[in-house]
């Protein structure tokens, strides 16, 4: 947005009903805060903000700032900031928590504020004013498309380009152990961490079917080379891939025993 004296558009993101009604309700009492929509949970959040930016970023469906809670399943508040940091024009971010040890992390993240629970409504009211001030100073997000997903294809030498924060990391194929779908973004995990992608998990499955990648599960993929170890225990199939014991779907059980066991006769020939 540019300069502008325009109500607030919040999103609003905590996995805890009771704080989410709190905020949500602190938030319908100020009077800079024209809109103030919940999500549930980070990957919710993401969704959210990715329809407001293909639809109309400036209109009445974007977001100026997310209130963001960080402890939270799944993908937490800090991982969601700095999704949102690779943003062409990024929300701002106030944190919302219970906790005191993240508040170096999170401003490191150029949060605008750092709020604890249980929440005071002068401290509150003070997070609302610094963000207001800022979109009136322009310094909030600006009309922009969405931004472009990470490609999902090798690219030279079979590194994969993840985005974080603005910088472009490129992730060794053959690092990556499984991958696991996190709503519309992608979870890929190699030995030394993971690393979230905005792509669904079924452009990857069929891009990089070739790379011997092959699905398990619904929301997860796995490298074949990877599997250590193939186990049935009650009728229910897993996989071993280091230190991670992974469950198959009776859907892709029988796929996946046949491409094993190929495997294995190759090998033996």
């Amino acid at each position: 947005m540019g300069v502008t004296d325009a109500p607030l558009r919040v999103l609003a993101v905590d996995d805890e009903r009771p704080a989410l009604d709190e905020l949500l309700y602190l938030l319908g009492e100020d009077p800079r805060v024209g809109t103030a929509v919940p999500a549930r949970e980070a990957t919710e959040a993401l969704r959210r903000l990715n329809d407001a930016l293909i639809r109309d970023p400036d209109g009445p469906e974007g977001f100026d700032v997310v209130f963001l809670d960080i402890g939270m399943p799944g993908l937490s508040g800090l991982e969601l900031a700095r999704t949102l940091g690779g943003f062409t024009a990024p929300p701002l971010i106030v944190f919302v928590t219970a906790y005191e040890d993240f508040a170096v992390r999170a401003f490191d993240l150029k949060a605008v504020d750092y709020l604890l629970k249980p929440l005071r409504k002068e401290r509150f009211a003070e997070a609302v004013r610094r963000v207001a001030e800022l979109v009136r100073a322009g310094q909030g997000p600006r009309p922009a498309g969405p931004p472009a997903p990470a490609p999902a294809a090798p690219g030279p030498g079979g590194h994969v380009p993840v985005e974080l924060g603005g910088v472009t990391r490129f992730v060794p194929l053959a690092d990556i152990t499984h991958v696991e779908a996190q709503g519309d973004y992608a979870r890929l995990h190699t030995g030394e961490g993971s690393h979230l992608v905005r792509i669904p998990l079924s452009t990857l499955e069929e891009q990089w079917r070739a790379h011997g990648f092959v699905r398990i599960h619904r929301s997860r993929l796995v490298a074949l080379g990877r599997i250590e170890e193939l186990r049935v225990e009650g009728g229910n199939l897993t996989v071993r891939i280091g230190d991670r014991t992974l469950a198959v779907s009776r859907r892709n059980a029988r796929d996946l025993r046949e491409m094993l066991t190929g495997r294995a006769t190759g090998r033996a020939r």
